[in-house]
């Protein structure tokens, strides 16, 4: 089985231990050499300068290909231009296109009354700058506003068509959804890449609430497995186990891409990505 292309997701650091973190999870995953690493945004924006600190950071210092996350939150369409443009500026090629979530406190995203209405019309302008690799996310298992996956799928296909180059789930615990999702979105004319989002499980209830939020349904057997792991303090064994195993799953139907949901915690990640085969890459700088 040929090795996987890997990126990971990690997100910028909001105190000064958490700075130390995120180094700490560059430093360890970096030499897996990854086809790219992306910079979250918080909700609503509210991460929006450290995000941009945090990217040109990266990049400069380590020289990974940063994929930079910009929403349509709290902003005009001239002001998150030109965010993109600060970004193409500091060398930064690509961005992560998403709509974003409604800040803290409100049900449903309104858009800023001069600020982009939705992701299609964000793809747009930034495909017009013709200066980033743009990509977008999807949904798997239907995002939670759409009405069904079929809507969802059309909408996918909208933002691809608008400029985007390829996109991202939102991540999952059956290999079946995605390859369901998969063949849907071919059905429906969809050719670009599409690469499964993966969160390793290092905290399951963190994880269970995430899910609930996001809309991703937990099997039974994976919760009645982490319920006995809990008990045997065999979390982590177990969590390497799953995630190896549904990474493997993908692969043996043609994946050749997976993005890996970090936390900023990068052990797991990095033992799973061992697991499939990845191996460090070597730098020079070690050599005499």
């Amino acid at each position: 089985m040929p090795t996987p292309k890997i990126s990971f997701e990690f997100f910028p650091p909001q105190s000064f231990e958490a700075s130390f973190r995120l180094w700490n999870t560059v430093q360890t995953l970096s030499p897996l050499n990854p086809e790219f690493v992306s910079v979250t945004y918080g909700a609503g924006g509210t991460t929006r300068d450290l995000t941009h600190e945090a990217v040109a950071v990266l990049h400069r210092e380590t020289g990974l290909n940063v994929a930079a996350h910009l929403t349509c939150v709290n902003a005009t369409k001239q002001d998150t231009l030109d965010i993109a443009k600060s970004y193409h500026q500091a060398g930064v090629t690509s961005i992560v296109a998403l709509r974003g979530d409604a800040p803290k406190g409100q049900s449903n995203f309104t858009p800023h009354p001069d600020g982009f209405a939705d992701s299609v019309e964000l793809i747009q302008a930034l495909a017009e700058l013709d200066a980033f690799t743009i990509r977008v996310g999807a949904y798997p298992e239907k995002h939670p506003e759409a009405a069904d996956q079929a809507q969802d799928i059309a909408w996918l296909k909208r933002k691809l068509d608008a400029g985007a180059s390829e996109a991202i789930t939102q991540f999952f615990f059956d290999a079946e959804d995605f390859l369901r999702f998969r063949d849907k979105c071919a059905a429906a004319g969809i050719r670009q890449k599409i690469i499964p989002g993966i969160l390793p499980i290092e905290n399951w209830a963190g994880v269970q609430r995430f899910a609930a939020r996001c809309g991703t349904n937990i099997p039974a057997w994976l919760a009645d497995a982490f319920d006995k792991a809990t008990r045997d303090n065999r979390c982590d064994l177990l969590a390497t186990a799953v995630c190896s195993e549904l990474c493997s799953d993908l692969m043996d139907e043609g994946v050749e891409d997976l993005h890996f949901y970090t936390l900023n915690r990068p052990e797991l990640t990095r033992d799973v990505c061992y697991a499939l085969g990845c191996t460090p890459k070597l730098s020079l700088d070690h050599v005499a």
